[in-house]
């Protein structure tokens, strides 16, 4: 490829059809490039439980054209209320809803990560420059003086432009990409899901709005979903066991034994479903670079992050818009672009890696420090500490 061919001349690869693999097509697509999406699973994963997505990424899911497929199985939850686990005494009530709405220009949505997944195909199916490859495993890949060369599981020798990995966080390709043989290690911690019917939320518990209950090492969150038919229930907490599926069964005896501290409401709540996964929690040591030649990681490939903020899924959202814009400003120069959206990113994702790690600290807090905690909930305006997050909730990939 010369320098001065064009951005619609471009062909990306894609490894990896969830969030941030259909979120980068379509931000990609919506600069004129033909994409190729290759899921190495037969069928798109529909698997998960509930999802939140803050301004900056509903901002985004708006501007792919996604946001028309989901709106009716959303939920906008008017506050965020934190608790305190074991007496369920409320700490603070934060406002979220049409407040949060007014001061970053989009919402807050919950949902279930099923129906976000399928809002991001429909809208990716309906586009002619992607095509969506099934049963398709990108293994390997070499740049070639015009382009870059991906090898399949099958030996297929796939040719493109530039080739993004959005494999998540076992990926095959960071290896090859990053040069290192950094690989994730566990933080101690499982996180167990499920999602129960609205009707099981106890009267007590206000129904639009997320509910966070503190704990010495564990914490539960829970929030509507499908649009608030539904309510999705994660309880994160000390567990020495180890997998590497995110999607593995966990025993409802085992998840009741997690909650024996926490308040009847919670429990009464949790216990309402009979139906539990689970995910060993694990953590990346930083790359030291994210881009070879005409390849590069994105999402949970590059920056894998724990869930205290919230934020997974909304970085690697931010990573496609962030990616394609500065393909489409590279005048085909692809290598100095890989580069460029790694030096936008990097400073922006540390620093949600960092605060995740913190929140994930102050919310497993355990005796004087907890009750400090607790008394500095109280004392501050919830409006100020929403402010606080203004970084967060305000970007736009004019950030970048």
């Amino acid at each position: 490829m010369t320098g001065s061919q064009r951005p619609s001349a471009l062909i990306a690869l894609i490894a990896g059809g969830g969030i941030g693999g259909l979120a980068t097509a379509l931000a990609l697509a919506q600069r004129g490039i033909d994409v190729r999406v290759c899921e190495r699973r037969a069928e798109f994963p529909e698997e998960g439980a509930g999802i939140q997505i803050g301004p900056n990424g509903t901002r985004i899911l708006q501007q792919l054209g996604v946001a028309e497929f989901l709106e009716d199985k959303v939920a906008s939850p008017d506050t965020l209320v934190v608790h305190d686990g074991a007496s369920g005494r409320e700490l603070t009530r934060l406002p979220l809803g049409s407040w949060l709405a007014k001061r970053h220009g989009a919402p807050y949505w919950t949902a279930h990560r099923r129906d976000l997944h399928s809002a991001l195909r429909t809208r990716a199916e309906s586009e002619p420059r992607i095509t969506l490859s099934r049963a398709t495993e990108i293994t390997s890949c070499r740049d070639e003086p015009n382009g870059i060369a991906a090898v399949d599981a099958s030996g297929e020798v796939l040719s493109a432009s530039l080739l993004v990995a959005a494999d998540g966080l076992w990926s095959t390709l960071r290896r090859g990409i990053a040069g290192e043989s950094a690989v994730p290690t566990p933080v101690g911690k499982t996180a167990f899901r499920s999602v129960t019917t609205a009707e099981n939320m106890p009267p007590e518990l206000a129904r639009n709005a997320v509910h966070i209950w503190l704990s010495p090492g564990a914490h539960a969150v829970h929030y509507p979903v499908t649009g608030g038919r539904d309510v999705a229930i994660v309880v994160i907490a000390d567990d020495p066991a180890l997998s590497e599926d995110w999607d593995a069964p966990a025993a409802t005896d085992a998840v009741k034994d997690k909650m024996k501290s926490f308040a009847p409401s919670l429990r009464s709540l949790a216990y309402s479903t009979q139906t539990w996964r689970q995910w060993s929690l694990y953590r990346l040591p930083p790359l030291t670079h994210w881009t070879s030649g005409r390849a590069a990681l994105l999402g949970d490939a590059a920056h894998p992050m724990l869930p205290f903020l919230a934020q997974g899924a909304v970085m690697a959202l931010e990573d496609a818009v962030a990616l394609a814009s500065s393909i489409a400003a590279s005048n085909g120069e692809l290598e100095h672009a890989l580069q460029n959206y790694e030096q936008a990113r990097r400073p922006r994702v540390s620093k949600v890696v960092e605060a995740s790690i913190r929140n994930g600290r102050i919310y497993h807090m355990h005796g004087p420090t907890a009750l400090a905690r607790n008394a500095v909930m109280k004392l501050r305006p919830p409006e100020r500490v929403m402010a606080g997050f203004d970084w967060l909730y305000g970007w736009t990939s004019k950030s970048c």
